[in-house]
């Protein structure tokens, strides 16, 4: 999951990668030319269960061809990619990340277009000018509620009146629990907001990724989202048998790889949606 220190689409989960969880490796942030590789093989396939699908349906309630789309935090731009192929958007990917960028630019699948956010501005990006943006994963790289409201500003900035904002985020509340391809915080430990808590991500390679995140509660977002100028907030936790449920929304081959145990008994992931005022 992704896009970090208030940008990169990635740098929080990462780390380098250890056969164990933790692997008694220093974790690393997904800055620099190896931290981005390291990101990009990430396997994320409780996000492409759970998360990425439920996005995309949520976001073809108002995005189609000659839509304008943001993906803020799109490190290597796989998921800007899947998005512009299944909505038929015009695709913007913007990162903090010179190196994710570069990833992203130079795959030989690469439908989207990618820009770079300095000082916390997309300055290629005008006032008004997206249609819908979505934010997946990046809410964990940030350190404070003040940098988590200037992010929501930011793209409330981007986003044209009545536009949807859908942010895809981990429940710190789900910790302690080893899911197909994260695992988040430690047993039997509460988190509150802006807590530091370990994420482990699983590699292409089986092996894992440690990094420490900051924990944002799902319920802390209302607020924030009403301050940055953000209505009409719905909060949906999908669920296994709702994902495998609902016709052509998650690929069949993917859906049946795994058992999803964890999933099961305890969802992860929850996608909240807002409309720009």
């Amino acid at each position: 999951m992704s896009d970090r220190s208030e940008g990169s689409g990635r740098d929080a989960r990462a780390g380098t990668g250890g056969a164990d969880h933790g692997g008694g490796q220093e974790p690393v942030a997904w800055s620099g030319p190896e931290g981005a590789r390291a990101f990009a093989a990430v396997e994320a396939a409780t996000d492409w269960l759970l998360g990425y699908p439920f996005v995309f349906r949520s976001l073809a309630r108002w995005v189609g061809s000659g839509s304008v789309l943001v993906d803020y935090g799109c490190g290597p731009g796989k998921v800007a990619d899947r998005a512009a192929r299944q909505l038929g958007a015009k695709v913007l990917g913007v990162d903090t990340s010179p190196e994710m960028l570069a990833l992203a630019r130079g795959s030989g699948t690469a439908v989207a277009e990618y820009h770079l956010v300095t000082d916390g501005r997309a300055a290629c990006l005008a006032d008004g000018s997206a249609d819908a943006v979505m934010c997946n994963h990046v809410l964990a790289s940030l350190p404070t509620a003040e940098a988590v409201l200037a992010v929501f500003r930011e793209i409330r900035r981007i986003l044209r009146p009545g536009g949807p904002f859908v942010l895809l985020a981990t429940d710190p509340a789900c910790s302690g629990r080893e899911y197909a391809s994260l695992s988040i915080g430690d047993p039997g430990r509460a988190y509150g907001p802006g807590d530091e808590l370990p994420v482990r991500l699983r590699r292409t390679d089986g092996s894992w990724q440690t990094m420490p995140n900051h924990a944002w509660p799902v319920d802390f977002y209302p607020a924030l989202l009403a301050r940055a100028g953000f209505a009409d907030l719905v909060q949906h936790r999908p669920t296994v048998d709702e994902a495998l449920g609902l016709p052509g929304l998650v690929d069949p081959d993917h859906a049946a790889g795994r058992t999803w145990s964890a999933e099961r008994s305890a969802p992860p992931l929850v996608i909240t949606t807002a409309l720009a005022v």
